[in-house]
């Protein structure tokens, strides 16, 4: 992506007063201990893990450079594949062609879909490859909105949503030799067109994209080519959830995998921390993008918000 600047919840339990009266101690005992006993949480919903979706990330890592074409590429692929599976999601490879500075390049959206066919339609986006840079694993960049897809993917499959929700990981979003616009984001530009085409525009309420949103430091951007009245919904997620000091502090405008999608009408947006170790991003696009820097309450964070921004959208 390239961008330039511009400017405790606690988990209830829940509390049962008893007036026992003349009960019998045999029957105020026992029922005592159905109420101490009783699985208290088989009725709450399901929560995001951001230890999981740490792990996760870390997993992806663990294969190396992902870029097109390669052994890590594949490995990803395959492990993102496996896990969504195991959640029951019904998953859709859309592959193609892209012609990049390189030479022809294979690559591969990965798309997920929970929720109920026909109801109307929200994308959750990230990429998964990385930059072709000797070194570059891309722990924040690539990883971690990877890590933080497959975990919403745990939690739609145990809490599926009203709306058919799709998970979009998105191939080729790095530049391969420049940031340019027929070098760049290859996997948005290509999906975005086969949904256009396809017809499916007017079913779709918006796309959340995630990119670098692990930082231990994390301060999602209020990222200004993004649709106003679903980064407001993302606004009101974060304050809902009691986190809105993560978000939108200060102003940027990130050239992303959002944009194709703008372009061709639906409403988007960029959720991005591009201060990535401070205000010179001194992690970005170099060997130091490593696990080490990342936090699994970052990850809380945003998974959280992302959710919490779905089910508004599904409430109105």
């Amino acid at each position: 992506m390239r961008h330039r600047m511009d400017g405790a919840r606690v988990a209830g339990h829940g509390l049962y007063s008893l007036r026992l009266g003349r009960t019998s101690g045999y029957w105020a005992a026992l029922l005592l201990l159905f109420v101490c006993v009783r699985p208290l949480s088989a009725d709450a919903p399901a929560q995001f893990n951001g230890q999981q979706a740490l792990d996760y990330t870390r997993a992806i890592v663990s294969f190396g450079e992902r870029v097109p074409g390669s052994p890590a590429h594949r490995r990803t692929e395959e492990y993102i594949l496996s896990e969504l599976k195991k959640d029951g999601a019904s998953v859709e490879s859309d592959r193609f062609t892209a012609q990049t500075p390189r030479g022809p390049l294979p690559m591969n959206n990965i798309i997920a879909r929970f929720g109920p066919p026909g109801q109307p339609i929200i994308l959750l986006a990230g990429h998964y490859d990385t930059k072709f840079l000797p070194g570059f694993v891309g722990a924040n960049d690539g990883g971690s909105s990877t890590g933080v897809l497959l975990e919403i993917a745990n939690v739609l499959h145990k809490a599926p949503p009203k709306f058919d929700v799709w998970l979009l990981f998105l191939d080729g979003e790095e530049a391969v030799k420049d940031w340019t616009a027929t070098d760049s984001v290859y996997g948005s530009r290509h999906l975005a067109q086969k949904l256009a085409q396809e017809g499916l525009l007017p079913k779709i309420r918006g796309l959340i994209l995630a990119d670098m949103i692990g930082d231990k430091d994390l301060d999602i951007a209020k990222e200004m080519n993004s649709t106003p009245w679903l980064r407001d919904f993302v606004a009101t997620a974060a304050r809902e959830t009691g986190y809105s000091r993560y978000f939108f502090q200060q102003e940027m405008y990130v050239e992303d995998d959002h944009q194709p999608f703008l372009h061709v009408g639906i409403p988007s947006v960029d959720l991005i921390d591009f201060t990535y170790g401070g205000p010179t991003n001194p992690y970005w696009h170099n060997r130091k993008d490593t696990m080490d820097k990342l936090s699994a309450h970052s990850f809380q964070v945003v998974g959280s918000v992302m959710l919490k921004t779905v089910e508004l959208l599904e409430r109105q």
